[in-house]
């Protein structure tokens, strides 16, 4: 063996011992625990400060997702959504589907997008829990939002995207700091 092909083999042998460390990816479960925390998003002009706490919990054999975001008005108003989905693993790895309703044989299934409700579903990608909520109007035309939550020292980061035909008309960023 010359030199040159022992130090490649080396040089390789190190790489792969490396790779498992640079390419640890979170765990589901590294995401379960309580965040709050707000943003201010400008919405036609007006700045408008919005409150959000997300919960992420195991649920019988994945986890669900629950979410609040409460809207501040200029004029004192203030909306308020909460939302909560189930999710289960897929048959592909990282992507899991809602639960959202249940089928005649009693299983856990996704709503319906072509009867106008949100077909969502699930991405675990290295230290990001995605969830991907689409829908499809009655025209047709379609709408996507993402909810990005990107594990940090201390919390989430979280990403909004509302995007309509393709076409980014929101975004949201903040830091929700974990709260249990």
């Amino acid at each position: 063996m010359t030199h040159n092909s022992f130090t490649r083999r080396f040089v390789l042998g190190l790489v792969f011992l490396a790779l498992p460390l640079s390419a640890v990816a979170a765990e589901i479960d590294q995401f379960f625990g309580r965040y709050e925390g707000s943003a201010e998003e400008i919405v036609a002009g007006e700045a408008r400060l919005r409150d959000m706490s997300t919960t992420i919990e195991a649920q019988d054999k994945g986890f669900s997702v629950s979410w609040t975001s409460v809207t501040y008005k200029s004029d004192g108003r203030s909306k308020e959504k909460t939302y909560t989905i189930n999710f289960t693993p897929s048959q592909r790895e990282s992507i899991y589907g809602s639960a959202m309703q249940t089928n005649m044989f009693g299983k856990q299934i996704p709503l319906d997008p072509l009867k106008g409700e949100p077909f969502v579903w699930a991405r675990l990608e290295g230290d990001t829990l995605s969830l991907y909520s689409m829908f499809i109007a009655e025209e047709g035309a379609y709408e996507i939002q993402e909810y990005h939550r990107t594990l940090v020292e201390g919390g989430l980061d979280l990403t909004f995207r509302r995007i309509n035909q393709g076409t980014a008309v929101r975004e949201v960023n903040a830091f929700l700091e974990r709260a249990s």
